[in-house]
């Protein structure tokens, strides 16, 4: 039912790459740099069905000005794993300090059924029981997008602890969990949806859900506007004391799978983690990040939200995908020293 968005993406990664870009292309780079104009990056997108929101931002640097894309940028969306990057940056403020790798690694966290969820490759519940560096569950959670290591990481963390955060830096559109298991036993109508266990995970295998993934119960959403305002300052270090937790910080998000996934432009540092959900009549795409090349910074996020009766839709997913690849190419190209 929660198939998993890498094998997902990966299959639609490569059925685009056979047939190209299609509709889609533009005129080639090679053409001329004043192409790339936020009309034209729009226009990869229009064909897409349900909602797309887009933010692509290069702050004036150097002598050169704001370089601004964005379209339906505020209104709240479902953006699915992509908000790990919140527990991610909390778990980080609280291990901050020089020492912050040691401290990381020498927390132990527990993994057994108590966090065992869905979607968890790397984990592999019910199979894996033992304790876990906490350096290790934040790598698959971003890596990964492991579930397990996610609800471990939030276990350990707090999701209140999540949410303070969240509204201290002023994103009011953001939506966390308290663990994507409660999010799965919510989709899933279960009575007592908060003391979801796994075992009725296991029982519900089959079922239908009852709730749609973009609710106000327990959800996982936020707009490209917060997004782009978080990473172009949790990218800088402003949320942290030390540039030990900015390199960590900065070191796990470049192990995103988003970035080879979509792809992002090689050349790039890239510090990405994106997020989906796919189910009967539902599904999602969100890639969030930011970007560094010549001495210039791209924060963006390209979400797109759409009905479809299928429990997947791999002609939106690699549509979408292409866009996402090629607007961040061309400003990149257009931005390059």
């Amino acid at each position: 039912m929660f198939r998993s968005r890498r094998e997902f993406l990966a299959g639609a990664a490569g059925a685009a790459a056979a047939v190209g870009v299609g509709p889609l292309a533009l005129p080639t780079m090679a053409e001329g740099k004043e192409q790339t104009s936020p009309q034209a990056i729009l226009s990869l997108f229009k064909s897409l069905p349900g909602d797309v929101a887009i933010k692509i931002q290069a702050p004036a640097a150097n002598g050169k000005p704001e370089f601004l894309v964005e379209s339906n940028s505020s209104k709240q969306m479902f953006v699915g794993s992509a908000i790990k990057t919140f527990v991610l940056c909390e778990a980080l403020r609280q291990a901050d300090s020089p020492q912050v790798v040691k401290t990381l690694t020498a927390q132990q966290l527990a993994l057994d059924a108590s966090v065992w969820s869905l979607d968890s490759a790397t984990f592999n519940p019910p199979n894996l029981i033992g304790k876990v560096s906490e350096r290790t569950a934040l790598e698959a959670m971003i890596m990964h997008s492991d579930n397990t290591g996610t609800d471990m990481c939030l276990k350990h963390v707090g999701p209140d602890k999540v949410r303070e955060f969240i509204a201290s830096a002023g994103l009011n559109s953001v939506m966390v969990p308290e663990s994507t298991r409660v999010f799965f036993g919510y989709l899933l109508g279960a009575k007592n949806y908060k003391a979801f266990t796994w075992e009725e995970i296991g029982a519900a295998a089959n079922q239908s859900i009852v709730n749609s993934p973009m609710n106000k119960v327990e959800s996982l959403a936020a707009s490209a506007d917060d997004f782009v305002s978080y990473y172009s300052r949790a990218l800088q270090g402003q949320f942290f004391h030390n540039k030990e937790t900015l390199n960590e910080f900065r070191r796990i998000l470049s192990m995103g799978d988003a970035i080879w996934l979509v792809p992002l432009p090689l050349g790039v540092s890239a510090f990405v983690k994106g997020g989906s959900v796919d189910v009967p009549g539902y599904h999602a795409l969100c890639v969030p990040g930011g970007m560094l090349f010549d001495d210039r910074w791209v924060y963006f996020c390209l979400t797109i939200n759409w009905n479809a009766a299928a429990e997947t839709d791999p002609n939106t997913v690699s549509a979408f995908a292409a866009a996402c690849s090629r607007a961040l190419a061309l400003v990149k190209d257009a931005l390059s020293a």
